[in-house]
C-alpha cells in the first residue's frame, strides 16, 4: 500500500480526491489517499501552500512531496524541506494559459478595446498592423512561457524570448542572461510575464527596463505580481510610455478596492484566472509521478532548489 497524504484547503480535497483515485486506479495503483496519514508513515505528500504542512521534517519515509501549482517561491526556501520537491507541469493548466495570453494579445494587437468600449456613434476606421509587423517578447521560457511564444509565432508575430539560462525553441528568437534584457524589450510592443519569482527577477520590470520598450508598448502579466514595480508602472502609464496593461496577478489579492489598478483607465484587472490546475488532468500527472517512485525511474518536473524553480 502506497500512502499519500493531500495537504490542502477543504475545497481543493472536495475537487481533487475523485479525480486523484480515479487516476490512481487507471496506472495500477495501490494508494491510500488521505488527510491525515501519520508523517512517518507518508510515502508522497500532494501539496499546497495553504493547506496544513508546513514542517517536512516528521516526514522522514517520504519520497516526494507534489505542488499543484505551478509556482514554488512560497515552498522553495522551506529548510525544512529536504524531500525532493515537483512542481504541477500539466496540459491542461498550459493550455489554459496559452489560451488567456493569445487572447489579450490579439486583444491589443487589432485595437478591439477602441471598438468595443467606444463611448461615441463615431465612424473612424483604423487599421491595425498585421501580426507579423507586431513584435513580442516574453519575458520566462519555461512550459508556459514556450508554449505561449511558440502559439503566438504561429500568428505570424515575431517572438523574442528571455530567459535566465540558454533556450533553443522553435519558431523563438531565445536570449539570455541579465546583460541583454533590455535589448530583449527594445523592440517589443507587447512584453508577456511569465517568470518564475525569485530574488533575481522581483520587479524585473521597473523604471529602467518599462523605459526600455517602445513608447504605448503593453504590458500582459499572468505570472507573478511581484515581477513589476507596481509605482513604475503605475507613472509609466501616466506618461503614455506604456499605453497599456493587463495584469491577472498581484502582490495582494484579492486585489484591495482602493488599489489605483482598479481605476487607472489604461489597466485590465482580471482576477488571476489567466489559468488554473485542472483537476483530472493533474491527477494523471500525479499519478505518473507516483508510478515513477515506486519503479525507480526519474522523477518529472523537479524543482531546483538553487534556482528557486
Amino acid at each position: 500500500m502506497i500512502n499519500v497524504l493531500f495537504s490542502a484547503p477543504d475545497d481543493d480535497w472536495a475537487n481533487y480526491q475523485t479525480a486523484l483515485e480515479a487516476a490512481f486506479a487507471a496506472s495500477g495503483l495501490n494508494v491510500a489517499l488521505s488527510r491525515d496519514h501519520a508523517p512517518e508513515d507518508t510515502d508522497y505528500i500532494i501539496f499546497t501552500p495553504t493547506g496544513p504542512v508546513t514542517d517536512f521534517t516528521p516526514f522522514t519515509r517520504c519520497k516526494l512531496v507534489m505542488g499543484l501549482w505551478a509556482g514554488v517561491e512560497s515552498i522553495v526556501d522551506n529548510a525544512t524541506l529536504t524531500q525532493p520537491l515537483a512542481r504541477m507541469v500539466d496540459d491542461s493548466l498550459t493550455q489554459g494559459m496559452v489560451e488567456w495570453v493569445v487572447g489579450h494579445t490579439m486583444r491589443h494587437h487589432l485595437n478591439l478595446d477602441r471598438h468595443i468600449l467606444a463611448p461615441d456613434a463615431e465612424w473612424d476606421p483604423v487599421f491595425p498592423p498585421l501580426s507579423k509587423d507586431r513584435p513580442v517578447t516574453i519575458l520566462g521560457l519555461g512550459a508556459l512561457g514556450a508554449a505561449c511564444g511558440q502559439a503566438l509565432a504561429k500568428l505570424g508575430f515575431p517572438v523574442t524570448g528571455w530567459s535566465r539560462t540558454p533556450k533553443t525553441i522553435d519558431g523563438i528568437t531565445c536570449l539570455s542572461g541579465p546583460e541583454v534584457l533590455l535589448g530583449a524589450l527594445s523592440t517589443a510592443q507587447i512584453v508577456v510575464l511569465l517568470l518564475p519569482l525569485t530574488d533575481e527577477t522581483e520587479n524585473v520590470l521597473n523604471a529602467q527596463s518599462l523605459a526600455a520598450l517602445p513608447e504605448g508598448a503593453v504590458i500582459l502579466n499572468p505570472g507573478r505580481g511581484a515581477l513589476i514595480d507596481d509605482d513604475a508602472l503605475l507613472a509609466a502609464l501616466d506618461t503614455g510610455q506604456i499605453g497599456h496593461a493587463t495584469l491577472d496577478v498581484f502582490r495582494t489579492e484579492p486585489l484591495p478596492v482602493d488599489n489605483p489598478y482598479w481605476h487607472d483607465p489604461k489597466v485590465t484587472v482580471t482576477p488571476h484566472i489567466a489559468s488554473v490546475t485542472r483537476p483530472a488532468s493533474a491527477a494523471e500527472v500525479i499519478a505518473d509521478n507516483i508510478s515513477r517512485g515506486e519503479t525507480d525511474e526519474p522523477f518529472l518536473h523537479l524543482v531546483d532548489r538553487q534556482a528557486g524553480y
